[in-house]
C-alpha cells in the first residue's frame, strides 16, 4: 500500500493505492490518526487505485471516520473500483461512510 497526502481546500486528501488489507491496514490508520491530531478535520480517502479491501481494511476506514467525527470533521471515500465499491456495498459500509463518484464532488462536500 502507498499513501499519499495534500491539502485541497477545506480538505486533506489521502491517495490510497494497491492493498487495503490486514498487513496494510495498522499501517493506514496509523497515519490517519497521525493527521487527525495535527489537525486535519476533513479527510478524503481516494482510493481510487486501491484494487483490494478487506474487512480489517474496512474497520480502518470505519475507525478514522469515527475519529474524524468525534473531532468535529469528517471522513469521506471517492472513485471507488468496482469491486472495492461491491466489497463497500456488500458490507453495508455505504450507510456508514459517505463515498463520492469522483474527487470534486467530496471536495464539495468538505466546503462549509
Amino acid at each position: 500500500m502507498e499513501l499519499s497526502v495534500r491539502k485541497d481546500r477545506e480538505a486533506v486528501i489521502v491517495s490510497v493505492a494497491g492493498r487495503l488489507d490486514t498487513l496494510s491496514a495498522p499501517e493506514f490508520q496509523s497515519r490517519m490518526e497521525q493527521l487527525l491530531e495535527e489537525g486535519a478535520l476533513n479527510l478524503v480517502l481516494d482510493l481510487a487505485a486501491v484494487e483490494y479491501v478487506s474487512s480489517a481494511g474496512l474497520r480502518s476506514i470505519l475507525v478514522t471516520a469515527k475519529k474524524a467525527r468525534n473531532q468535529g470533521g469528517a471522513a469521506t471515500c471517492c472513485t471507488l473500483q468496482p469491486m472495492v465499491r461491491q466489497v463497500f456495498d456488500v458490507a453495508g459500509f455505504t450507510r456508514m461512510v459517505q463515498v463520492f463518484d469522483s474527487l470534486n464532488d467530496a471536495l464539495l462536500a468538505q466546503q462549509p
